[in-house]
């Protein structure tokens, strides 16, 4: 038999990756998180006032936090960073509320520092794009970026001597 008959034999399948905090079907509307107050109404989560009769359930970025697996990390490093502190923290803060603002979903969960080096965790990918990219305008050095697990993750990195 010809292997050319059965068609190629050495493509590889990528199998379709879940992640767990998308929805896959709508919540129902509306639907107020218990946790922080954001609340689904109209396709999306927003931070408007919620009606007398709401459903209750956990928002995907409370559950991100709960379950402490973030879908960004930025890790900002240097002498420049140590230098700059304060004023790069106020950057980081602002950049959140703006995204926060259009996205609730979109939050830092976590900030860290260990040996000079800053460690930002975020329930989104946007958020954290957003503040790398913020950082390399306002400050230069070396940026950049990589997404992971088919989009649902990014890795954000930022040094500057």
């Amino acid at each position: 038999m010809d292997k050319g008959t059965y068609g190629r034999r050495d493509r590889l399948v990528k199998e379709k990756r879940h992640d767990p905090y998308m929805e896959r079907e709508k919540w129902p509307d509306p639907t107020l998180c218990t946790e922080c107050g954001a609340l689904f109404t109209g396709g999306r989560w927003t931070w408007q006032r919620p009606p007398e009769k709401v459903n209750r359930a956990l928002c995907p970025a409370c559950q991100r936090t709960r379950d402490r697996l973030p879908a960004g990390t930025i890790e900002l490093s240097g002498d420049f960073l140590q230098d700059q502190r304060d004023e790069i923290m106020n950057l980081i803060k602002n950049q959140e509320k703006m995204e926060k603002t259009e996205r609730p979903v979109e939050r830092i969960m976590e900030i860290k520092e260990e040996n000079g080096k800053l460690t930002i965790l975020t329930t989104g990918i946007h958020v954290a794009r957003r503040i790398g990219e913020a950082i390399f305008r306002a400050y230069q050095g070396e940026f950049d970026f990589s997404y992971g697990d088919g989009e649902k993750t990014i890795q954000v990195r930022w040094h500057r001597d």
